[in-house]
Formats: structure tokens, sequence, C-alpha cells
């Protein structure tokens, strides 16, 4: 029976990390970076240890939701930041010194 492996390797920056491959030789799983080579075996072995009997929990199963109250919620208008911008931003404009156009140059007659 062909089983999975796990790889060593050392990284550019010195740290050690493995990679478990399947029969096929495509990455299963990859590890967090170790500083010691000691350390990233002990984390070889503690992956081999514990992921024989490591059960499956599955958060992607939707709970039920929780009840409603019947109590009557009272609603406040909602003021969005955006709309409550808006009128700060007209009186700033209608505050500031207004720019006189430029003039056009018009040709004189003769």
């Amino acid at each position: 029976m062909a089983t999975g492996k796990f790889v060593l390797d050392k990284g550019r920056t010195g740290k050690f990390r493995f990679n478990l491959l399947s029969t096929n030789g495509r990455v299963v799983a990859t590890s967090e970076a170790y500083d010691s080579k000691a350390a990233a075996l002990k984390g070889i072995a503690s992956v081999q240890k514990l992921a024989a009997d490591a059960r499956v929990i599955d958060n992607t199963v939707a709970t039920a939701a929780p009840a409603k109250t019947t109590a009557k919620k009272t609603t406040a208008k909602k003021t969005t930041a955006k709309k409550a911008a808006a009128p700060r931003k007209a009186a700033a404009r209608a505050a500031a010194p207004r720019k006189a156009a430029p003039r056009k140059a018009t040709a004189k007659k003769a």
C-alpha cells in the first residue's frame, strides 16, 4: 500500500517547513515555519501521532436560527454617514468665498 510522505525544506529566511504529500505527490498540508530543524521534526511527529485519530469538525453546516422574540421593536430613523455628511458639505461650500470666473477675451470693434 502506498503512503503519503513528509518533505522537510529550509526556506530563504532560514526557517524550516514541512509539506505532507499524498500518494500522487500533491501537497495535502503545509506546516508553520519552525526556527530549528529539531522543532520541525517534532511538528512532523506530532502530526503523525494526532492526525490518525483526529475528528472532523464541519463548521460549514448551518445551525438553526435563534427564535424571534414577539416584542415589538421601535425603529429609529437611520442616517447613513454619507447622508449625514451632505448638509455639512453644502454648508462649507456656502461659507467658502467664491472665485471669480476668468473673463473671456473679446475682440474690440474698430
